[in-house]
């Protein structure tokens, strides 16, 4: 298990959005890897492609073609996503596999959830 995936095991109900309450110093070191990963539009590509797949996965053969990158380099891409805890993967054979991690996605999401906070009339 990444340390990226016990940081989220330990923050699954610890914190409250960032419009309720601030984040603590190391619920921010536990979140900022997510949103690093995302930063990068090639990333974020990615991420999306392996989220709306179907069959709720997608082999690394399928991603290499939709960018204008090395196969090294969409590697090292879907890693830094992998470490981030936003995917996850298994090899069969020659081939990767990857899928979405809902978990990570839903936390990213709840943090950033403003409708939780009453809006002033």
């Amino acid at each position: 298990m990444s340390s990226t995936s016990i940081e989220m095991t330990s923050l699954s109900g610890a914190w409250a959005p960032v419009a309720r309450r601030p984040l603590e110093a190391d619920q921010a070191r536990a979140f900022a890897p997510m949103f690093k990963a995302l930063g990068d539009p090639v990333r974020l590509r990615l991420l999306s492609m392996i989220a709306s797949a179907g069959g709720g996965e997608v082999c690394v053969c399928d991603l290499t073609g939709s960018f204008k990158l090395t196969g090294p380099t969409i590697s090292h891409h879907l890693k830094v996503l992998r470490e981030a805890g936003l995917v996850d993967s298994d090899r069969r054979g020659t081939w990767v596999y990857y899928r979405m991690v809902p978990a990570a996605l839903a936390l990213l999401a709840g943090l950033l959830d403003v409708t939780a906070v009453a809006t002033p009339v």
